[in-house]
């Protein structure tokens, strides 16, 4: 039977958070941090699109509405739009976060989220909101783990 010693000392060799990384390595962990930056703030862009900007002329022309139907939905794009400020935020959480570890589950889960988000988007609104939302998290998810 092993001892919980000999694992905790097999366990660094793994764990790619425990350990000295390579120059590769690190380059991967530089892109994928980037990837969900970006992912960060689009969904920024998409709150304040959302929020703000919906029935304004920028708005319209990104949501192909009209002024008519932008203002009897302007309630439930601001609903819309505070949920991709959470989105944003917990990808910026994963990105400050000090426990690397800790950082590499948060990014994971809430790109996940945003991938699960683009795709019911994609089939209840348009499957645009897959290549705009879903594909982006799931290149930066796939680098993500690649690291």
């Amino acid at each position: 039977m092993a001892s919980k010693h000999a694992i905790a000392i097999a366990t660094p060799a793994v764990l790619a958070s425990t350990r000295k990384l390579t120059p590769g390595e690190l380059n991967l962990v530089w892109i994928a941090n980037i990837l969900v930056a970006l992912v960060a703030a689009l969904h920024a862009y998409f709150l304040i699109l959302e929020m703000f900007l919906w029935d304004k002329p920028q708005g319209l022309k990104v949501f192909r509405n009209t002024p008519e139907k932008a203002a009897t939905t302007k309630v439930l794009a601001a609903n819309q739009g505070l949920y991709n400020g959470f989105l944003s935020a917990g990808l910026v959480w994963g990105l400050v976060h000090g426990n690397p570890a800790f950082a590499f589950q948060i990014k994971a889960f809430f790109l996940l989220c945003v991938i699960v988000a683009g795709a019911y988007g994609a089939a209840t609104v348009s499957t645009r909101i897959l290549m705009v939302q879903a594909l982006p998290a799931a290149l930066a998810l796939l680098v993500l783990f690649l690291t």
